[in-house]
């Protein structure tokens, strides 16, 4: 659809009123409808919606599991709805970002109907929403707890006007209590056993760890049991590296822990002010001792079984150490998934 249809039809300015209501798991169970349709809230309203096709690639992961299970694992959802009542700035940013992501609702809508239909665990690594805001927060807080999800924080989770404002841990701290209290596992890492595998969400939403990660991380393979690494930012290995150089152009390649020899040479923006210089992807992902110890110990784990990981919005594998492959996902506002058989 062109951008000048689309704006008949919304009309401007997207509200949390005008957008379609998810289906929890329990809804679902009580009225399964095809994918292929479109969303039952929406169709009620006499809404325009997509022919909604998903993109869902199948994975088999060795993971020594206990007896096997499913997953279906998305991302870089971009949530952008907005309470009436919330300020005129958050409006137009709900407003223009809208027009990005037009149909990221009803995508997510039918990622919620597959897993539930075939009794799937919910993995979701980041950018479930696209900024910060009320009607964000309340929505992600409803429906995570009913519908068996665990997640991984994203840099849009702690995004207030997206791009206003240098990105950094200060920036992350005026939203994070806000935003930790929708979701139901721990943001910065958290641990979910299933079947004797232990998923790990771990926050690396700004290309670092932390060293208190770190100790953390360390805790986690003391028990003994394999790991499937949950992060937003994919982990550098180096054909991603090219492949994302080639991407963009140049200009990054949006991993984590990427060599100083090659993010130093990551294009910058001309004529920026002294203290803009941040805006450049060389600062914003040139990464920090702590980090490149965590990923040069991650790499020696034989319990690391693979990394699911997104924010590029594209497919991409590769293998990151001797015990575990990096599984990529593209977008989920346009209705990618790996559907996942722990075996």
């Amino acid at each position: 659809m062109k951008r000048s249809e689309f704006l008949k039809i919304v009309g401007g300015t997207i509200v949390a009123s005008q957008l379609p209501q998810i289906l929890n798991a329990k809804s679902i169970a009580a009225n399964r409808s095809t994918l292929s349709t479109t969303s039952s809230a929406s169709a009620q309203r006499g809404e325009v919606t997509p022919n909604i096709k998903l993109d869902i690639r199948p994975l088999t992961i060795a993971a020594g599991a206990e007896k096997p299970f499913s997953a279906l694992h998305i991302s870089d959802s971009h949530l952008t709805r907005v309470f009436e009542w919330e300020s005129d700035r958050k409006k137009e940013l709900a407003a223009h970002r809208q027009r990005i992501f037009p149909w990221a609702e009803h995508y997510l809508d039918a990622h919620i109907r597959y897993a539930a239909e075939r009794d799937m665990m919910l993995l979701h690594t980041g950018d479930l929403i696209d900024f910060v805001s009320e009607a964000n927060l309340e929505f992600i807080k409803e429906q995570i707890g009913v519908n068996n999800v665990f997640a991984s924080a994203g840099n849009h989770e702690y995004s207030q006007f997206v791009g206003e404002a240098k990105e950094d841990a200060a920036y992350k701290a005026q939203s994070y209590d806000k935003v930790q209290a929708a979701y139901t596992n721990n943001l910065t890492l958290a641990s979910q056993i299933v079947n004797g595998v232990n998923f790990v969400a771990i926050d690396d939403v700004y290309y670092n760890f932390t060293e208190q990660q770190m100790t953390q991380m360390e805790q986690e393979v003391k028990r003994g049991l394999p790991i499937i690494m949950m992060c937003h930012v994919p982990l550098y290995t180096p054909r991603h590296c090219e492949y994302g150089l080639k991407q963009t152009k140049g200009l990054a390649a949006y991993l984590t822990g990427a060599p100083l020899e090659i993010t130093s040479k990551y294009k910058e923006y001309p004529n920026l002010a002294p203290d803009q210089k941040w805006r450049n992807r060389s600062v914003q992902q040139r990464a920090d001792k702590p980090t490149l110890d965590f990923i040069a110990w991650l790499k020696a784990q034989s319990q690391l079984k693979a990394i699911l990981c997104g924010h590029c919005h594209y497919f991409f594998e590769e293998r990151f150490s001797p015990s575990a492959m990096q599984y990529t996902v593209a977008a989920g506002y346009s209705g990618s998934g790996y559907a996942i058989k722990f075996v």
